[in-house]
């Protein structure tokens, strides 16, 4: 895999990917034009568990009609700030199996995921699962 940014102006980047693809970095203070790199990496683990959750609930055949992944991330106050708590919340609809759910929110985040397993490294992560189609409000956490 290999990727590269090019600084285009002021403090933004553009990043490129082998596959051909690109996203515009923001380090400016109020990134107007682009996620700031660390909100990249944030949303590219959203990314990243939705994958697999999606493929795992298939292979299941769970009746799955939608998928959100949200994350709130903490960072060290200093530099350099990593993350260090992240808590992911899996807003699943559709009639899901609770069972399936957490299995997959499960595998996804201790076997799958390859951005988690690195960010796991620094950062304690955590998750939630709602159910949008529950009118109780259950929320599952681990």
């Amino acid at each position: 895999m290999i990727a590269e940014t090019v600084w285009t102006k002021e403090m933004e980047f553009e990043g490129r990917s082998e596959s051909g693809h690109s996203v515009v970095f923001d380090g400016g203070d109020r990134y107007a034009n682009g996620p700031s790199p660390m909100e990249a990496v944030l949303m590219a683990l959203c990314g990243c568990t939705s994958v697999d959750v999606v493929s795992i609930l298939k292979k299941k055949r769970e009746p799955l009609t939608s998928l959100t992944v949200s994350a709130t991330a903490e960072q060290a106050a200093a530099p350099p700030r990593v993350f260090t708590r992240i808590v992911l919340t899996y807003r699943i609809g559709g009639a899901v199996s609770k069972k399936a759910a957490e299995d997959a929110v499960d595998l996804s985040k201790n076997k799958y995921c390859s951005v988690s397993k690195m960010l796991e490294k620094a950062a304690q992560i955590d998750f939630r699962i709602e159910y949008a189609n529950d009118s109780s409000g259950d929320v599952s956490s681990k």
